[in-house]
């Protein structure tokens, strides 16, 4: 276990600076790609973890060339690259919460995988697949060291419906199928999973998700908003899951805590663009004005 996670070390809150310093807020991690129309990707992560009274730390695994449109490219950072950023901020600042994201490519998540095998902070994994407009995130050949190396380390894990597909096999058409589609995940190793349901079709105004470890059920419900801008709504959730769990609360308290967050933030999601706009991350703090406008529905739910 490195010294620097999990609050230990140099990093330990009111530890160093000046004689009077206030003491740092709860710390968390973001490891995952950028997103250069800021709506999604470590962009997302950190005005999450900032609007929640965190300090938002970040290891950039790819960039990508991205808009309210789609993505027009992706590069993956070396391995090198990653494991220097991850040991940087934990070996000096400690980290009370993980949160990964996109990780591109298998060597990328096995290398991730490993760093966090070391770690004593809880992990948070949104197994991101593909993007909000379906441009893949992650190689096919990837997919297998996501199963059997990065949802071992996991607290909890964050799959979308069509993650669930893509990882199990498991199709979930209705919420009677969301316990199947919980079974499936967890059979790889993480403690908890969120089975989100934004990407459901019908009538029943609600967004539905299914937090378990096998044993514990939670059914979290919201309103279900017809607002089209979503972009970016995964990678909030999970990384309001992990500010909470870095501020000390259980996985039920965190995860419900982050689905009324993001929900909020879905609200007063806004047009950017000529595509598909951002949640607003800042909506708790008064900026949020109510449901934005657009056709097409939403989600606390949906993947970014």
């Amino acid at each position: 276990m490195s010294g620097g996670d999990a609050g230990s070390g140099v990093g330990t809150e009111g530890v160093g600076g000046a004689a009077g310093a206030a003491a740092a807020p709860p710390r968390v991690l973001t490891v995952a790609g950028s997103d250069s129309g800021g709506g999604a990707g470590i962009q997302a992560d950190l005005k999450t973890m900032l609007a929640l009274g965190t300090h938002g730390m970040s290891v950039i695994t790819a960039v990508t060339a991205q808009n309210s449109l789609g993505v027009q490219g992706a590069w993956p950072l070396p391995v090198e690259a990653v494991r220097a950023q991850y040991r940087s901020v934990v070996d000096d600042i400690g980290v009370q919460a993980v949160k990964t994201g996109m990780l591109a490519s298998a060597e990328l998540v096995e290398a991730v995988a490993a760093l966090l095998a070391g770690s004593r902070a809880p992990v948070v994994v949104d197994p991101v697949g593909v993007s909000k407009h379906g441009d893949a995130l992650l190689a096919a050949s990837a997919l297998d060291s996501v199963r059997t190396k990065l949802l071992p380390v996991a607290t909890v894990a964050t799959p979308n419906l069509d993650e669930v597909t893509q990882l199990t096999g498991v199709r979930a058409r209705s919420e009677r199928d969301f316990r199947r589609a919980a079974e499936a995940v967890l059979a790889f190793g993480p403690q908890w999973v969120v089975i989100k349901g934004g990407h459901l079709t019908g009538d029943s105004g609600e967004a539905v998700d299914l937090l378990t470890d096998g044993s514990q059920e939670h059914w979290l419900r919201a309103p279900r908003y017809d607002n089209r801008h979503t972009h970016g709504t995964g990678c909030t959730l999970a990384s309001a899951i992990a500010a909470q769990l870095a501020k000390g609360q259980s996985v039920p308290q965190a995860v419900t805590a982050a689905k009324e967050y993001v929900t909020g933030a879905i609200a007063a999601g806004f047009s950017l663009g000529a595509g598909i706009g951002p949640v607003d991350h800042g909506w708790a703090l008064g900026r949020g004005n109510g449901a934005g406008a657009g056709a097409g529905t939403g989600s606390a739910s949906d993947e970014d």
